[in-house]
């Protein structure tokens, strides 16, 4: 196997051997610019501007017409805030109108321990945990106190996340996300 590959290496060696040129110079030959063939050091400058007729069509400034201008085309609705307003029945207590939505999957709280989807709890974005609040069901006047143990919802829109039970008492479950006042009540 060694006296093959020794007898390989000899013979492409002899190969390339009878291919080069006697001469150095007589190797290669140049035929492009003298600056790239090595006549002259510089190499040449270019200016910055293009001529005016190797513009391309996407480098002239083109006209837009703003929304206002084009008849037909109305700005976005903006997204709706929950709103907040005093409650008649507890004078003095904070209210948000909004939407809630529910959830049972066994997961954990943000308070610290586990989710109970059976436990009277809700998720919301800034009230403190321990806080009771009563959330009403705007579409059929039922509602439940329920105490803040979590964070949530993360959909824009939403204002709390009631637990599984929650949802049954005011009856929710069927529609998933429904129309809600929230009141608070107060620390529990």
């Amino acid at each position: 196997m060694r006296s093959l590959i020794t007898a390989f290496a000899a013979a492409l060696a002899a190969a390339f051997a009878f291919a080069a040129p006697a001469s150095a110079s007589a190797r290669w030959s140049c035929d492009g610019p003298q600056y790239v063939c090595g006549g002259s050091s510089a190499a040449p400058s270019y200016s910055a501007e293009r001529p005016a007729s190797r513009r391309s069509a996407k480098n002239t400034r083109r006209e837009t017409a703003s929304l206002s201008d084009v008849q037909g085309l109305e700005r976005p609705a903006r997204r709706q805030r929950p709103t907040r307003s005093y409650d008649d029945d507890n004078a003095g207590s904070t209210s948000l109108t909004g939407k809630a939505s529910y959830y049972w999957q066994p997961q954990r709280v943000a308070s610290g321990g586990w989710f109970n989807p059976n436990a009277m709890t809700a998720a919301h974005k800034t009230l403190p945990f321990g806080t009771r609040v009563r959330v009403t069901n705007q579409a059929n006047g039922q509602s439940v106190v329920v105490t803040i143990n979590d964070r949530g919802p993360y959909i824009a829109g939403r204002i709390i996340d009631l637990s599984s039970a929650a949802a049954g008492a005011i009856n929710m479950k069927g529609s998933g996300v429904v129309p809600v006042k929230v009141a608070v009540l107060g620390r529990g």
